[in-house]
């Protein structure tokens, strides 16, 4: 006896090519992944396509704004280790233990790598949807509310500014650099 095939249905059509598509799409990430400068150089110019457009267009600034409030946040992500010790500390004060960091502290501690809470590839990946979707957003004039832009951009430079100094604060109680260039480099052969 041979079994019946399934019908196609249209939602079934509609799932295989997502499927394709989604695959693409993952071949493509995959692909770009090791070129970390073109990746941030093609980001950098989709920004500024973004930005001269909001210039240009005299209008959207609030999606604009809300970019950036989004950009910052991953930045901030970036930027932060993923066993944040400020958490690890509070939790043992709560349970009455007094916990270890999970960063080193001192010279002799065992040295522990930095783990971003948000690694390099999603920050880029976040960051370059975010704009192609603020971008698009420019296109629609529902996104187009009136706004008096100065006040978005006095209030993002001050929270821009508050935030910064309190994550920078952070890394100088905590004793870590999320950056590797600076970082003493050690050779396999010189025995270190």
């Amino acid at each position: 006896m041979d079994a019946a095939e399934p019908e196609a249905t249209p939602f079934s059509a509609v799932t295989a090519h997502t499927g394709r598509v989604s695959r693409a799409y993952q071949s493509y990430l995959d692909k770009a992944t090791p070129y970390v400068t073109y990746r941030w150089i093609g980001t950098g110019a989709l920004l500024l396509i973004f930005l001269l457009r909001i210039v240009l267009s005299e209008g959207w600034y609030i999606v604009c704004y809300s970019l950036g409030i989004y950009l910052l946040n991953l930045f901030l992500a970036f930027l932060q280790p993923k066993f944040d010790p400020s958490l690890s500390q509070d939790e043992g004060l709560e349970d009455g233990d007094s916990m270890k960091s999970p960063l080193p502290t001192t010279r002799d501690e065992e040295f522990r790598p930095f783990i971003r809470r948000l690694p390099e590839f999603k920050f880029w990946h976040s960051a370059t949807r975010a704009i192609t979707i603020a971008f698009a957003c420019t296109w629609s004039e529902l996104f187009n509310v009136p706004v008096f832009w100065p006040v978005l951009v006095v209030y993002w430079i001050i929270l821009f500014t508050l935030t910064m100094r309190r994550q920078i604060q952070h890394m100088i109680k905590y004793r870590y650099v999320p950056f590797s260039f600076g970082k003493a480099r050690y050779n396999s052969r010189s025995g270190h």
